[in-house]
């Protein structure tokens, strides 16, 4: 049988999109809420994080809101691989570690590239990592109760 077509892969394969959807629309939502905490309290309250604050709707905006939902796809998809249907804590503090370091650190080391100030990279960075805990969650959330199916390990 065409390996393509086979209805087991299918499966897979669409629970994998739910899962990275559901990633996806986390860190759109954990997007919005640090962006709204970044731009009412820190940025506001803390002159060393005023460059956090964003002014205006625009494509730079835009486009850091698709690199965090394109990050939450790829998570969610990774993210139901890793953890398959184990009861491993370490799995799944390892893939949100893992992608949340990779993305915290590399603004980190964009911000020592950069600027003075390391401050606010360092701020977006603990941002990352809790955006990705915050998915995580949603995704074990809907794990439990049904709504997508954990990849069955072999």
């Amino acid at each position: 049988m065409n390996k393509i077509l086979d209805p087991q892969l299918m499966t897979e394969r669409i629970e994998s999109l739910k899962a990275g959807i559901l990633a996806g629309l986390s860190l759109m939502i954990a997007f919005f809420l640090t962006t709204l905490l970044n731009n009412l309290v820190l940025a506001k309250y803390f002159e060393r994080l005023a460059s956090l604050a964003i002014a205006s709707l625009d494509l730079q905006l835009l486009l850091k809101l698709g690199i965090a939902v394109f990050c939450g796809l790829l998570f969610g998809v990774t993210y139901r691989y890793i953890i398959r249907s184990d009861k491993n804590p370490q799995l799944k503090a390892g893939g949100v570690l893992a992608f949340g370091l990779v993305r915290g650190l590399t603004q980190v080391d964009v911000g020592l590239s950069y600027s003075r100030d390391i401050l606010p990279f360092v701020v977006l960075g603990v941002e990352s990592i809790l955006w990705f805990v915050l998915a995580a969650f949603f995704l074990d959330t809907a794990i439990q109760l049904g709504w997508i199916k954990p990849f069955q390990s072999n």
